[in-house]
């Protein structure tokens, strides 16, 4: 049982797939589901203040280096790409706008890039932190509903 909440834990940690697909996979494996939500919402918050204080930093350094540049540009393309909508969207509801960005769950939305595209708006790591965590709760709650339901992944 250990390794099957592991497999979720980090599964929550990866980036593009996150709680999203870790919510699924803990139902596949016939997990509780109140257990499984809390370990996948601590898995991918664990990153979040990393990704905050350091990503856009090592993004910019190695985005001309020669075997990792293509990815690093591609993320901080993604980031300011998702900060933009955000900026436009939001005007001064940029809290709310990441928390709904973080907390509705479609493909590239999620806490990693949520965080990269507040960082790269000088969002305040307080808000920061506060919007994608409401947001990582409300994608979670989405996800439970929704394999609860049945619509598990495996």
């Amino acid at each position: 049982m250990f390794k099957k909440y592991l497999i979720i834990f980090l599964i929550s940690m990866v980036p593009l797939i996150e709680l999203r697909g870790a919510i699924p996979f803990s139902q596949g494996f016939g997990l509780p589901i109140v257990q499984s939500y809390i370990i996948c919402i601590i898995g991918n918050m664990l990153p979040v203040p990393i990704i905050y204080l350091f990503a856009r930093k090592v993004l910019e350094w190695g985005a001309d280096k020669p075997v990792i540049g293509k990815f690093f540009t591609w993320c901080l393309e993604k980031g300011h790409k998702g900060g933009k909508k955000l900026q436009e969207k939001a005007g001064k509801g940029l809290f709310v706008a990441l928390l709904l960005f973080v907390g509705i769950p479609v493909p590239g939305t999620g806490a990693w890039t949520g965080t990269l595209a507040a960082s790269i708006l000088d969002m305040d790591f307080k808000s920061t932190i506060a919007a994608v965590m409401l947001g990582v709760l409300l994608a979670g709650v989405i996800m439970m509903v929704v394999s609860f339901a049945g619509f598990s992944l495996i």
